[in-house]
């Protein structure tokens, strides 16, 4: 993998966390990640996963059976990631309005980000 497509991929990675994470997420989604196991934080999880097929399929073509397990991690990952946040937020009360909803928020983020360079180093590792 050369170093032009780790940046395409970590720029496509960026817009499908937005797009994810911000645009497509919905209200039962949000509501569902502090409660292990529930359908919309699942969904949410699998949406994630999907929209990285899509980034991993252009990066990388020639690794379907990589793809495949990058994205089925990263769904398990994702999850308990956002329930992880969902969890320690609400156990502490925390709102929009408290400085360390925002640390909680920014840790979750930057986990994200962070898989997202652990999957492109496991590609480059394959390839």
């Amino acid at each position: 993998m050369s170093g032009a497509a780790v940046l395409v991929a970590l720029a496509l990675f960026q817009v499908k966390h937005y797009l994810a994470d911000f645009h497509y997420q919905s209200a039962w989604m949000v509501a569902s990640k502090g409660h292990y196991g529930r359908w919309g934080g699942v969904a949410h999880a699998g949406l994630h996963g999907g929209l990285s097929l899509l980034v991993l399929i252009v990066v990388a073509p020639s690794m379907p059976m990589v793809v495949v397990l990058l994205v089925l991690a990263e769904i398990v990952v994702h999850y308990h990631i956002d329930w992880i946040k969902a969890r320690g937020t609400e156990l502490r009360g925390l709102e929009q309005d408290d400085r360390a909803f925002w640390r909680w928020l920014g840790l979750d983020q930057a986990a994200h980000h962070l898989t997202y360079i652990a999957m492109l180093a496991i590609l480059i590792a394959a390839a």
